[in-house]
């Protein structure tokens, strides 16, 4: 049972690559660097492949399917970065490997709260020993109406950690959750749009939500609105935020994911010049906090991950039910 694993982190993920497949009797063929068609050979005679959010495209795809590969797996819940047309087209099976939700909720409360109490530029003022107090006043979130846009795990789980606030909270998903009516009422995106001082995003990226907030969805929210974003890039266009923070209409941005991060994050770009303009702009304005899609990283996510997305290769190579199959 041969598993090519690349994305392969020595600090972090090793030794638990180590443990899991010792335990479930796995041999590995690990990479550290992303999977491209110059090491897709590694994939010769392995039956999974396990990645992280590294873009696999139908050559790719073609060329695990010439090694021999069935099934792919990626190290977080999102698997918009997979063509699953062509994975379909060659036969490949694909699965997720979904960590809990507290890591994500944790990290969004945290930038509504760094965005609404002006924590960046607070910071900044800091380490320049900068204490004046013009243009950092904040606001409180009992006095604030919040907007939660995906009411799945972690959409619940930010709506549970934001009732001890005491901030009004609204809701939209396709599916209504009856635990979330606890705490927050459903309505409309356009209520949300109307009606947040805050939005906050924890769905899927589709390709009906791609640019969901966009310069008309932008131009029917309050003004002064913060919108927090720790799902996925591809939901704002950038250029939209731009202009909307650049004439005030956007008061703050809690960014953890952006467009065109592919190929750009986890690794260290300091001596580079980065082809990404907008990632730029964005990070340089005073009221816009930005992170490089790390919200998921927690102790507790790193060894969930490696082991539910070893589980799930040795399920399907037993040809056993696995839960994480999701193409």
């Amino acid at each position: 049972m041969k598993v090519a694993v690349y994305n392969l982190r020595p600090f972090d993920e090793k030794e638990w690559f180590e443990q899991y497949s010792k335990e479930l009797g796995l041999q590995l063929v690990t990479c550290s660097d992303a999977p491209d068609l110059s090491n897709a050979e590694l994939t010769k005679g392995c039956t999974c492949v396990d990645i992280i959010t590294s873009p696999i495209n139908r050559e790719l795809m073609e060329a695990f399917a010439k090694n021999g590969v069935k099934y792919l797996v990626t190290r977080t819940i999102g698997y918009d970065h997979i063509d699953l047309d062509a994975a379909r087209e060659f036969g490949i099976h694909v699965g997720n490997a979904p960590y809990g939700p507290n890591g994500v909720a944790d990290y969004a409360v945290m930038l509504i709260l760094m965005s609404i109490r002006r924590m960046k530029r607070i910071m900044q003022r800091t380490n320049m020993q900068d204490y004046t107090l013009h243009g950092i006043q904040g606001r409180e979130l009992k006095d604030l109406t919040v907007g939660v846009i995906g009411t799945g795990r972690i959409g619940r789980t930010v709506i549970s950690d934001l009732s001890g606030f005491g901030c009004k909270m609204i809701a939209y998903d396709l599916y209504e959750n009856e635990e979330v009516k606890k705490y927050a009422s459903y309505v409309s995106l356009e209520d949300i749009w109307a009606q947040a001082d805050v939005i906050t995003l924890h769905t899927p990226l589709t390709e009906e939500n791609h640019h969901l907030i966009n310069a008309e969805t932008i131009g029917k929210m309050k003004d002064g609105v913060v919108i927090v974003n720790t799902a996925r890039g591809g939901l704002i266009d950038s250029e939209a935020l731009i202009s909307a923070i650049e004439c005030g209409k956007v008061g703050a941005a809690g960014l953890d994911v952006v467009e065109k991060e592919f190929g750009l994050y986890y690794y260290d770009h300091k001596n580079d010049i980065l082809d990404n303009r907008q990632l730029a702009i964005l990070r340089s304005f005073p009221n816009v906090t930005v992170s490089h899609h790390m919200a998921f990283y927690t102790d507790n996510e790193v060894k969930t991950v490696i082991r539910d997305s070893l589980t799930g290769c040795k399920l399907f190579m037993e040809g056993k039910k696995n839960p994480w199959e999701v193409a």
